[in-house]
């Protein structure tokens, strides 16, 4: 695994969390954690994220609801992969690797100096797959990032679009929609291709409100259609 990539921890509505490359990140209730989370569900020193190597591992640190890596109790320390989901009570963590630092990504909103996983430097492209990287993750960092531009996903049902102004959403387009129909595409898709462009104005204006409030939307409508 490339060590010039920075490991990120991911809980929203938690701000993204950093792992230090010679660090340990404790997860858990107390408030002596690197990664507090609000929950009676989780024990006050729940699990840790550390390096070995070039690589990244969790392990439990003896929690009374154990720890879950992609649904499965964790026995030992396990590897994670971009991608992989931490269970620790009823919150779930996502892990991710991204080029460059979190500081940088955050720092540079036309998107010059760092990039989610490769980047094509004439055009600004950042670029990546949804197994290593959840839609929901890649939103939240342009949000942060209050990154401006177009996020272009491949989904089952052809290409999807939604551009962003500041890391708001403010217009979406697919095949066959416009508007929360083509972002709710966008925020549905599970796997495929993503791909981020800096600097391209939408072509209209069909969104109103926040990242957040679409997330949230997205997700209560694409419950109801799996009901």
């Amino acid at each position: 695994m490339p060590t010039d990539r920075t490991a990120i921890l991911f809980c929203p509505p938690l701000a993204p969390l950093e792992v230090p490359p010679g660090g340990r990140v404790a997860i858990g209730r107390g408030k002596d954690c690197e990664l507090v989370l609000i929950t009676d569900s989780a024990s006050r020193r729940h699990a840790e994220v550390y390096p070995e190597g070039a690589d990244f591992y969790v392990r439990d640190l003896g929690s009374k609801n154990g720890t879950y890596l992609n649904g499965e109790r964790l026995e030992r320390a396990q590897e994670l992969r971009p991608g992989d989901r931490i269970g620790v009570g009823s919150c779930a963590i996502t892990f991710a690797r991204i080029e460059g630092t979190l500081a940088g990504f955050l720092s540079d909103p036309g998107g010059h100096e760092t990039v989610v996983f490769s980047r094509n430097v004439l055009n600004e492209v950042f670029r990546g797959e949804l197994a290593e990287m959840p839609i929901f993750v890649v939103l939240q960092m342009l949000e942060m990032g209050r990154k401006s531009g177009v996020l272009e996903v491949a989904t089952d049902a052809g290409p999807a679009r939604v551009w962003l102004g500041e890391g708001q959403p403010v217009h979406a387009e697919s095949e066959k929609a416009q508007g929360m129909d083509a972002a709710i595409a966008v925020v549905g898709a599970t796997r495929g291709a993503f791909q981020f462009r800096a600097g391209e104005n939408p072509p209209a204006h069909s969104l109103v409100g926040t990242m957040t409030e679409l997330l949230l939307e997205a997700s209560r409508q694409l419950d109801e259609s799996q009901r």
